[in-house]
């Protein structure tokens, strides 16, 4: 498997949601860190291979301003 793209987007000013895309397609919307270990695991990542390399816009893996508070 060769090592895809991953691009997480800025927070959405709405909702915080952020747009992961893998290999150039939208993998969906992660409000969270857990949310976006999900789309790599959907993709084939973390069984296969490990971390694929991302690329973070508009803030890093601390940057979830949609996550639920508790």
């Amino acid at each position: 498997m060769s090592n895809p793209i991953v691009v997480v987007n800025p927070p959405d000013p709405q909702d915080g949601g952020r747009t992961v895309r893998i290999d150039g397609e939208i993998s969906g919307r992660a409000f969270k860190f857990e949310d976006l270990i999900e789309f790599l695991r959907r993709a084939g990542w973390l069984e296969e291979s490990g971390w694929p390399e991302i690329e973070w816009r508009g803030g890093g893996p601390e940057e979830w301003p949609g996550a639920p508070t508790d």
